[in-house]
C-alpha cells in the first residue's frame, strides 16, 4: 500500500470515529436515506454550507416559514425527468407506448419494501410530453423488476427519442415562444437540451417539410459544439446552424435581401449563461463544499456582456428569453435591471405569468444586497472601499431611483424554487425589444415584418446541420463603438469584393484562426447548376422538378464528391454571405420520387429482425416492387393504416440496400430496438448483448446471413453506380421519420 493510499484510509477512519451515533454518513437526515437505499442519495458529501445559508436567508428568496422545506430539497437527490422529443407523430406514439405499456408495469410494483411511484406527467409541459419519476438511476439500474423499463429508457435516450433533461431546463424554450418562421439564436447552446426543443418548434407543422426559420446554435467550446451537432443529427433538420464563438462578442452576420446586404436580426434569441449553478446542488453536490459568492461576482460582467449582445442582435418586436440556473440576485435581478438601465426604453419585461399554467414561481426581488466572500455585505455602489471596485462592481446594485426601479418590473422575472415542485433551482426572465439599443445608430431595416410569417418553401426534409465560426474580423471587433448598420454593409462589401472568393465556394477562415482554435475543416462548396456530378442522380432516384439542387454542398472541391448535405434556402443565404468566418457540416435526406418501396408492418419487421432477408420473404406488394429494380440504395416506406388504431400509426422512412437476390435496411442497433417497440414486440436480452436485434416471433428465423452475395454486392456499391454518392448520415446507418 503507498502511502498516499496510507494516509486516505487513516482519514477515512478518523471522520468514522468523528460521526455522530444515528447518521452513518455524516450528513442530517442521510441515514435515512441510506436505510432506504433505493432513493439514491449520496452519504459520502456533508450537503451543509452555512454562508449559503446565511446568504440566501438574509436576501430572503424564500418565503417566510418555508425555509426548511427549501433546504431539505435540496439535500434530496433530484428526480428523474425526460422528455419525449421528435416531432410530433413520433413522439404520441413513444407517449402511448410509455403510458399503456411501461408505466403500467409499474403500478403496485414494490422495490426493496419500498413502493414504486409511477412517473408523472410535469403538469406545465405540453401534451404531457414530459415526465418525472422519483426513481434514481441507481434502482433503476441494479432492480431486476425495472429491468425492461431501464432498457427503454436507455435504448430509447440513444436513439435521441426520449431526453434525459432536467425539468427546469425545459422552461426557456418554452417561454421563446418560437414559431416556423423564426430566426433564431441559442448563445450558449451545449449540450443541446434546449437546442432540441427549438428545432422541433420550427417543425411544429408537419406538412411544412422545410420551415423558413432556422436556429444558430452556438458555443464558445470547440468540443461542445461537436456534441451539439451530435444532438442536432438525431431530429435530421435542414433549418439548425452550429457556431463556435465567444457568445460575449459573437459577430453580426449579414444576408442578401433583393440584392443588399443588410444584418442578420434575430427574432428570438436565448441567452441561458454559464452561472455559478447554485441552483443545481441536487444533482452536483459539490456546489455545497464549494459555493461562495465570489463566483457570482467573477461571472456577472460575463453575464451582461452576453445579454447585452443578444439585445444588439435581437430584432424589433422580437422575444429574448435570460436564464441561469443560479439563485443569486447578482446573476439574476442584477443583470436584468443593469441591461434594462442601459437600453434606455429598448427593452422591457414581459409579462409571462400565464404561459406556462401549473408552473409555480417566486417573483423577482427589488431589493437585495452583495456579499464579498469572506462575508461582508454592501447596500449600495457608495458604500463599496475603492480597495473592492474590482471585484464589486456598480451593475451589481439594485437602481437607487424608486420610480425607475418600478418601470422595470423585475417582479416579471420568475425565480423557481426546488421545493414547490421538487425540481432544481432556476431563474428566467423574458425581455421584449421595442426599439433599437441607444448606441446603434439606426434601428435594423429589414424587409417585412420577421413576426408574421411568409408563404413556406416546400421541399424534402434534410439532415443535420452544423457549422463553426471562427473568430471575429476585424469588421466585428468595431461593431460595439457605435457603427452604424450602413457602415457595416458598406465594409463588408468592400471586404468581400476585394477577396477572391469564388461563387458558391465558402472558404474556411484565415489560416491563423485556423491555428488559433486548431481545427482545420474543408470548405464547404455548393453544388453548382451545370455540375456533372447532379445529372445521374437526378435520372437514377428521379427527383422531383423543384428538388432545391441549389441548396446542396460537399466538402471538396477537387476529387470524387463522397458526400452531399442539404441545407434550408435561409441558411444557404447566411452561409454565402458570411463565408470569411465559417466553416461546417451538413446531411442531406433525398427528397425522391424513384426507388421508393412501400412495405407492410410484417415487412418492416422482418427488415429490422433479419440481417440480409431474400425479397421473397416480403410481401406480394413489396416484392412486386422491388423485383425489377436495380442493384443500389432503396428508401423502404411504411405508411400507417388509419382503419386499425391498435398498430403502429406513425409513418416510417428507412434507408437499404437491393441486393441480387435479397433487402436489407441500414439502421442502427438502437433505432431497430426503437422501432420494434413501437410495433409492441419486445427485445430478447441475451440477443441484444450479442448486438443483434431479436424478438420472441423471430429469433428462430434470424441471426445469420441468408445471402452471401449481398455483402460483395455492397462493397461493390462503393465504387459503381450513381448512387455511390452517400446521401446523409442516415444512409449510412440511420431511420428518418418524416415530416
Amino acid at each position: 500500500m503507498g502511502r498516499r493510499a496510507r494516509c486516505r484510509r487513516l482519514q477515512q477512519q478518523q471522520q468514522q470515529q468523528r460521526r455522530p451515533e444515528g447518521t452513518e454518513d455524516g450528513a442530517e437526515g442521510a441515514g435515512k436515506r441510506h436505510d432506504a437505499g433505493w432513493e439514491g442519495g449520496y452519504p459520502e458529501i456533508v450537503k451543509e454550507n452555512k454562508l449559503f445559508e446565511h446568504y440566501y436567508q438574509e436576501l430572503k428568496i424564500v418565503p417566510e416559514g418555508e425555509w426548511d422545506q427549501f433546504m431539505e430539497a435540496l439535500r434530496e437527490p433530484l428526480p428523474a425527468t425526460l422528455r419525449i422529443t421528435g416531432y410530433k407523430s413520433h413522439a404520441k406514439e413513444i407517449l402511448h407506448c410509455l403510458k399503456n405499456k411501461y408505466f403500467k408495469e409499474l403500478e403496485d410494483l414494490e422495490v426493496d419494501g419500498q413502493k414504486v411511484e409511477v412517473p408523472q406527467p410535469l403538469s406545465w409541459y405540453p401534451e404531457e410530453l414530459a415526465w418525472h419519476t422519483n426513481l434514481s438511476r441507481k434502482i433503476l439500474r441494479k432492480s431486476p423488476q425495472l429491468e425492461k423499463f431501464h432498457q427503454f429508457l436507455v435504448s430509447e435516450t440513444e436513439s435521441g427519442n426520449i431526453s434525459r433533461q432536467e425539468a427546469v431546463s425545459m422552461i426557456p424554450p418554452l417561454l421563446l415562444n418560437a414559431h416556423p418562421h423564426h430566426k433564431i439564436l441559442d448563445m450558449c447552446a451545449a449540450p443541446g437540451s434546449k437546442t432540441t426543443q427549438l428545432i422541433e418548434m420550427l417543425h411544429a407543422d408537419m406538412n411544412v417539410p422545410f420551415p423558413e426559420g432556422f436556429v444558430i446554435a452556438n458555443d464558445v467550446d470547440n468540443k461542445r459544439c461537436y456534441l451539439l451537432v451530435h444532438q442536432a443529427k438525431r431530429l435530421s433538420s435542414p433549418c439548425i446552424m452550429v457556431v463556435n464563438h465567444d457568445a460575449s462578442s459573437i459577430p453580426r452576420l449579414m444576408i442578401d435581401v433583393n440584392g443588399k446586404k443588410e444584418v442578420l436580426f434575430y427574432d428570438r434569441i436565448l441567452c441561458d449563461v454559464p452561472c455559478s449553478g447554485d441552483g443545481t446542488m441536487r444533482k452536483n453536490i459539490d456546489v455545497w463544499k464549494k459555493w461562495t459568492t465570489l463566483n457570482s461576482l467573477q461571472l456577472h460582467g460575463l453575464q451582461l456582456r452576453i445579454a447585452t449582445r443578444g439585445a444588439e442582435q435581437l430584432v424589433e418586436g422580437g422575444r429574448m428569453v435570460y436564464s441561469t440556473c443560479s439563485l443569486n440576485p447578482i446573476e439574476d435581478e442584477a443583470v436584468i435591471a443593469s441591461l434594462l438601465e442601459k437600453s434606455e426604453g429598448a427593452l422591457e419585461l414581459a409579462d409571462v405569468s400565464s404561459e406556462l399554467p401549473g408552473l409555480k414561481w417566486m417573483p423577482g426581488l427589488t431589493q437585495w444586497k452583495v456579499m464579498t466572500k469572506d462575508g461582508q455585505w454592501f447596500a449600495e455602489w457608495d458604500e463599496v472601499p475603492h480597495s473592492r471596485h474590482t471585484q464589486i462592481r456598480p451593475t451589481m446594485f439594485p437602481p437607487k431611483d424608486p420610480e425607475k426601479l418600478q418601470a422595470m418590473h423585475l417582479e416579471r422575472c420568475l425565480r423557481i424554487l426546488p421545493h414547490h415542485q421538487n425540481t432544481g433551482g432556476f431563474f428566467v426572465a423574458v425581455l421584449v425589444k421595442k426599439s433599437s439599443m441607444p448606441w446603434n445608430k439606426r434601428p435594423p431595416k429589414l424587409q417585412g415584418e420577421s413576426a408574421k410569417p411568409r408563404d413556406p418553401v416546400q421541399s424534402s426534409p434534410a439532415g443535420p446541420t452544423g457549422e463553426k465560426a471562427a473568430g471575429p474580423s476585424e469588421l466585428e471587433r468595431k461593431l460595439d463603438t457605435g457603427i452604424g448598420d450602413t457602415e457595416i454593409i458598406e465594409r463588408t462589401e468592400d471586404l468581400e469584393n476585394n477577396g477572391n472568393k469564388k461563387d458558391g465556394v465558402c472558404g474556411p477562415p484565415p489560416s491563423k484562426k485556423m491555428k488559433l482554435f486548431g481545427f482545420k475543416e474543408d470548405p464547404f462548396v455548393f453544388i453548382p447548376e451545370d455540375d456533372p456530378l447532379f445529372p445521374p442522380i437526378q435520372k437514377f432516384y428521379a427527383l422531383d422538378p423543384s428538388f432545391p439542387r441549389m441548396n446542396l454542398l460537399t466538402r471538396t472541391t477537387e476529387g470524387k464528391k463522397r458526400q452531399l448535405y442539404m441545407v434550408s434556402k435561409e441558411l444557404r443565404n447566411v452561409l454565402l454571405n458570411n463565408s470569411e468566418r465559417m466553416k461546417g457540416i451538413y446531411t442531406l435526406y433525398p427528397f425522391i420520387n424513384s426507388r421508393i418501396i412501400t412495405v407492410s408492418l410484417e415487412d418492416v419487421k422482418i427488415l429490422l429482425t433479419q440481417e440480409n432477408p431474400f425479397l421473397r420473404k416480403l410481401s406480394s406488394e413489396a416484392y412486386i416492387q422491388a423485383k425489377d429494380l436495380a442493384k443500389g440504395s432503396v428508401v423502404l416506406k411504411y405508411e400507417p393504416d388509419p382503419t386499425k388504431p391498435d398498430t403502429l400509426q406513425c409513418p416510417i422512412v428507412l434507408c437499404g440496400w437491393r441486393g441480387k437476390a435479397s433487402i436489407r435496411t441500414f439502421v442502427p442497433k438502437n433505432e431497430r430496438l426503437h422501432y420494434l417497440r413501437m410495433m409492441g414486440l419486445e427485445v430478447l436480452a441475451e440477443k441484444r448483448k450479442e448486438g443483434t436485434a431479436l424478438t420472441d416471433e423471430s429469433a428462430a428465423n434470424s441471426g445469420h446471413l441468408e445471402d452471401d452475395e449481398v455483402s460483395a454486392d455492397q462493397r461493390a456499391e462503393q465504387t459503381a453506380s450513381p448512387d455511390a454518392t452517400s446521401t446523409g448520415s442516415d444512409s449510412a446507418g440511420g431511420a428518418t421519420v418524416p415530416r
